[in-house]
C-alpha cells in the first residue's frame, strides 16, 4: 500500500509538471523562458527582478524534503516553496507547500486570495472543507485518505484537520507564485492595528470579556 501511495504521490508530481499552467495560471503569463528571482536586487516589482546569469541550481530545492515541527498549538506545519525561496519559480506562476500534521492538527479557516489549490494526501486521514461564497455559505465538505485529491477554488474559506489517530502529511500545488494566505482567526482577532472592539462585537455578538478571551488566546 505504501509503495502505491509514494506512486501516485509521483504520479500527482508529474501531473502538475504535465499541465499547461501558463494557460490556467492566476499570475501573468512569463515572457521569457525563465526569470529567476533575485530577491537582493533593490528595484522592487510586481514579482521579483531576474537574475542576471541563472544556473542549474536556481530550478531544484530541498525546501520540502523534512517534515515540519507539529509540536505547536495547532499540531501542524505548513512549508511553503514558493518564488521568495525558491527563485526558480519566479514568473511561473506556480507554488508548492507539504503540510505535516499531528494527530487531531488542524489548518484553520484560511483563503488564498490570489490561488486555487490541488491537495493530495500522501499519508493519513484528514477532513476538509471549502464554504461557498454565492451567499448560501455552503460548506462542501470530504474526507480523504492516502491517493485521495481534493481542490480549493481561488479566495475561498476552507479547512484541514487530521482525523486520524497517526501523523498526516499531504502535498498542494497552487496556481500562483505567491497565493498569499489569510488565516481568518489572526485576520479578525489578531490584526496589526486590531480592529476595533466595537466591529467584532456587532460582527459576532460577542460581549467584551470574550473579544478579550479570543485576542489573548491567540496572544499566547
Amino acid at each position: 500500500m505504501a509503495a502505491f501511495v509514494h506512486f501516485l504521490g509521483f504520479c500527482f508530481l508529474g501531473l502538475l509538471v504535465a499541465v499547461p499552467w501558463g494557460a490556467i495560471a492566476a499570475d501573468e503569463d512569463p515572457l521569457q523562458d525563465v526569470c529567476v528571482a533575485d530577491p537582493n536586487a533593490q528595484v522592487k516589482v510586481n514579482g521579483f527582478v531576474c537574475k542576471a546569469m541563472p544556473n542549474a541550481s536556481d530550478f531544484v530545492s530541498p525546501l520540502l524534503r523534512k517534515a515540519g515541527n507539529t509540536n505547536n498549538k495547532l499540531g501542524s506545519s505548513v512549508t511553503a516553496a514558493g518564488a521568495a525561496n525558491f527563485p526558480g519559480l519566479n514568473t511561473q506562476g506556480l507554488s508548492f507547500a507539504r503540510i505535516d500534521y499531528a494527530p487531531g492538527g488542524v489548518v484553520p479557516p484560511h483563503n488564498h486570495p490570489r490561488a486555487s489549490e490541488v491537495l493530495f494526501v500522501v499519508a493519513g486521514t484528514l477532513r476538509v472543507g471549502f464554504v461557498s461564497s454565492d451567499g448560501n455559505s455552503t460548506l462542501f465538505t470530504n474526507t480523504l485518505y492516502p491517493g485521495d485529491l481534493t481542490v480549493f477554488p481561488r479566495g475561498l474559506v476552507h479547512f484541514i484537520i487530521n482525523v486520524g489517530d497517526s501523523q498526516a502529511f499531504s502535498l498542494s500545488g497552487l496556481d500562483s507564485q505567491n497565493p498569499g494566505a489569510s488565516l481568518l482567526p489572526t485576520v479578525l482577532f489578531a490584526s496589526n492595528p486590531t480592529i476595533g472592539d466595537d466591529v467584532l462585537g456587532k460582527a459576532f455578538n460577542l460581549p467584551q470579556k470574550e473579544i478579550d478571551m479570543i485576542k489573548a488566546a491567540l496572544k499566547g
